[in-house]
C-alpha cells in the first residue's frame, strides 16, 4: 500500500468554496486538520456553478448522455448524501421520489430511443433500480398532477434531489463551527502558495472550477440557464423531465411549491443573462407539463458556466507537489461530488484510492 500524503494533523489551503470546496473543507475538519478557504466571491456562493442547479441525484436518468463511471457515482451518491446530510447541524431538504419521464405524443419516438438507452444502462449496472414503463393508471397513481395531460411515461425509482441554496448555506454554516478559516472575496492562485515551506500550508487543493482555467487550459464552460419560479397551483412530487428533440426540460420540485425549470446547455464561457428565446421555451415547454405555472411567479432567472473537461468527465490530478487539483464536474455536480470527496479523501489519508477504478475516475499521479 502507497504511504499517506498527509499526517494526522495537516493544514490545507482550499482554492474555491463552491461545491466541492466546502465539502472537502468540512470533511477535513471534521478529522482534526487545519483548514481556510479562500474565494473570490461571498459565502453565498455566487460564483459557484452549483448555485443555479436543480441538484438532481438521477444516475439512470443521467445515462442518456454520460458514461457507466458517472452513473455508479451517482448510484453511490444516493447512498452517501444521507450520511452526508445527517453530518450537517443545518438542514437541507432531501427527496427520494425516483424521476419521472413523460412526452407529448408528437415525441414518442424520442420517448422510445430514450427507453432503450435506459434499458442498456440497466443491464450494464444492473444494481440500479428497475424502470418501469408507466399506463394511464399507473401514472394516475405515480403523479395524479399530471393524469389528465399524460397517459404514459416513465418512471425511474430511487433517484434523489435535494435543495442546492440550502445545502450551500449548511455547508458554510458547518465551517465556521468546525473553525475553518474563510476568506470571502479573496481571489487566490496557486502560484500564491509554498505548500509544505515554513509559514505555509502543508497541502493545497484547487477547487476553483473555471477560475483555474489558467492552470488547466483544456477546462471549457459549458452554459446552463434555468428559471426558479413559486407556483402553489402545481403539486408535483419528484423531478419530472419533458421528452422533446431541441429542448428537453427538467422541473426539479423543492419546498413550499419552488419549482427549478431548467434545460439549455450552451457551449459558452457567456455568464450574461439569459436571453429572451431561452426563457421563453422554458416557461412554454413547463406550461406545457402543467397548466399551474401559468400563475407562477417567477423569482429568478440565472445562468452559469459548469467546468467541463474535453471528455465531459471529472478529473484528479497532482501537477505540483502537495497540490491536488479537483476540477471538470460538468452538469453532474451534486450527483458525483459524493464520490470525488471520498476519492480525495482516501488519497490523502492512504496514497491511494481503492473507490476510483469502481467509477472509472481519472487520477493523475506523478
Amino acid at each position: 500500500m502507497d504511504k499517506p500524503m498527509i499526517s494526522p494533523s495537516s493544514s490545507f489551503v482550499i482554492l474555491g468554496a463552491g461545491l466541492m470546496g466546502r465539502l472537502l473543507a468540512v470533511a477535513l475538519a471534521q478529522r482534526g486538520h487545519t483548514v481556510s478557504v479562500y474565494d473570490a466571491q461571498g459565502p453565498c456562493g455566487q460564483g459557484s456553478a452549483a448555485r443555479v442547479a436543480a441538484a438532481m441525484l438521477a444516475p439512470l436518468a443521467e445515462s442518456a448522455i454520460t458514461e457507466p463511471g458517472v452513473v455508479r457515482m451517482g448510484e453511490y451518491a444516493l447512498t452517501r448524501w444521507p450520511q452526508l446530510l445527517a453530518e450537517l447541524q443545518q438542514p437541507v431538504f432531501f427527496q427520494q421520489n425516483g424521476t419521472l419521464v413523460v412526452w407529448h405524443r408528437q415525441d414518442a419516438t424520442e420517448a422510445a430511443r430514450l427507453r432503450r438507452l435506459f434499458e442498456t444502462t440497466s443491464r450494464t449496472i444492473a444494481s440500479l433500480p428497475i424502470m418501469e414503463v408507466l399506463d394511464s393508471a399507473r401514472m394516475a397513481d405515480i403523479e395524479p398532477a399530471l393524469a389528465q395531460r399524460f397517459h404514459q411515461g416513465l418512471y425511474l425509482p430511487g433517484e434523489g434531489q435535494l435543495d442546492n441554496r440550502q445545502l450551500l448555506a449548511a455547508l458554510e454554516q458547518q465551517m465556521l463551527a468546525l473553525g475553518v478559516t474563510c476568506h470571502w472575496n479573496t481571489a487566490k492562485s496557486p502560484a500564491d502558495f509554498q505548500p509544505g515551506a515554513s509559514g505555509q500550508p502543508d497541502w493545497l487543493l484547487d477547487c476553483r472550477g473555471l477560475g483555474a482555467q489558467p492552470q488547466w487550459p483544456a477546462l471549457r464552460g459549458v452554459r446552463g440557464e434555468v428559471v426558479r419560479v413559486h407556483a402553489p397551483d402545481v403539486t408535483l412530487q419528484r423531478p419530472t423531465r419533458l421528452v422533446h428533440p431541441r429542448y428537453p426540460i427538467y422541473i426539479a420540485p423543492k419546498e413550499d411549491h419552488l419549482f427549478v425549470i431548467g434545460a439549455t446547455e450552451i457551449e459558452s464561457d457567456d455568464m450574461s443573462p439569459a436571453s429572451m428565446r431561452s426563457a421563453l421555451e422554458l416557461m412554454s415547454a413547463a406550461y406545457a407539463v402543467h397548466p399551474g405555472f401559468a400563475e407562477a411567479r417567477i423569482l429568478e432567472i440565472a445562468t452559469h458556466c459548469r467546468p467541463t473537461l474535453p471528455d465531459n468527465l471529472p478529473a484528479v490530478r497532482q501537477t505540483a507537489p502537495r497540490t491536488l487539483e479537483v476540477n471538470g464536474l460538468y452538469r453532474h455536480g451534486f450527483m458525483i461530488s459524493p464520490a470525488l470527496l471520498d476519492v480525495v479523501l482516501e488519497l490523502l489519508t492512504t496514497g491511494q484510492s481503492i473507490l476510483a477504478p469502481r467509477f472509472d475516475l481519472r487520477i493523475d499521479l506523478p
